[in-house]
């Protein structure tokens, strides 16, 4: 097994976000993502978790799956919302026990209505889960970035603090995806003036379905800027002209920021990977290409 810190030290990594499926038909789709995924090597795969830990068996199940086919370094996302300490503890000594050495440590939302079933959760950070899961194991913990800020936050100077210091317990960071290279590079810079030292891999998500795209950005506060709508809007009813845009938009994002040295790109996918594969073949980052140092 790979901690993701030794791939970040060995140079630029290219990395993906899955989710594990709900059905049968998914569990097709998901495996058809995968094989197509091998012409890109990626550094590693994140796994979701469902809300509430709605899916926590089917992310063990998968993040296992792949840990043991060995041909993708997993990374397990795990919620503090809605789990007992205890209960965090058990799952992440099944990932310990199981060989996995990656999580990706997330507050999640908690339920609106907490149960004896469904409780509100004991840890209420994310920062709380990081060090847990370094109590329990050897991990190596992502946490996550938002560019814009977290829509929780009461200012970004607070965002920005609070992001300081959960870098300094966790060994990297990845962003929520976002539009504008501006909001990364400020995001970076901010955390450099506050001392941390951890990577920070900037999240990308092709725009291939206007709706999808437009109601994850509402979830995760990110703003679509006037221009790149505009662009969209201009091509809405044809769905093969909003991807075709959608490729365009997140070329022109990662070409800079490759300008930039990021350390690493990070795909959201939404099992769905052929603008992933023509976004990096287009940028010459497929193995072999002149980027990844072939």
């Amino acid at each position: 097994m790979t901690p993701i810190t030794a791939l970040l030290a060995e140079g630029f990594t290219l990395s993906v976000e899955m989710w594990p499926p709900r059905t049968v038909a998914a569990g097709e789709r998901l495996a058809e993502s995968l094989h197509r995924l091998q012409v890109l090597e990626p550094s590693f795969a994140s796994i979701t978790y469902g809300a509430a830990g709605s899916t926590r068996e089917r992310t063990h199940e998968l993040v296992v799956e792949l840990h043991e086919e060995g041909a993708i370094v997993p990374m397990a996302h795990l919620v503090c919302a809605a789990h007992r300490r205890s209960e965090l503890v058990e799952i992440l000594s099944r990932y310990r026990e199981a060989g996995i050495e990656n999580i990706l440590a997330l507050r999640g939302d908690p339920p609106l209505e907490a149960t004896a079933e469904l409780p509100q959760g004991e840890l209420h950070h994310a920062i709380e889960l990081v060090d847990l899961a370094k109590e329990v194991g050897r991990f190596c913990v992502a946490v996550a970035a938002h560019p814009e800020g977290h829509p929780d936050a009461t200012s970004l100077v607070e965002d920005r603090r609070h992001l300081a210091t959960k870098l300094a317990h966790a060994d990297f960071g990845v962003t929520q995806f976002f539009f504008r290279i501006e909001d990364y590079l400020r995001l970076v810079d901010d955390l450099d003036h506050l001392g941390n030292v951890r990577p920070i891999i900037p999240g990308i998500m092709p725009i291939t379905n206007v709706r999808t795209v437009t109601r994850m950005a509402e979830l995760s506060g990110t703003a679509i800027p006037t221009e790149i709508v505009d662009r969209v809007n201009e091509v809405a009813d044809e769905p093969e002209a909003v991807r075709r845009v959608g490729v365009e938009i997140a070329t022109e994002l990662c070409a800079r920021l490759l300008e930039e040295g990021v350390p690493g790109i990070h795909f959201y996918t939404m099992n769905q990977v052929s603008a992933t594969l023509e976004i990096c073949e287009r940028l010459d980052l497929l193995p072999g290409g002149a980027r990844r140092g072939g």
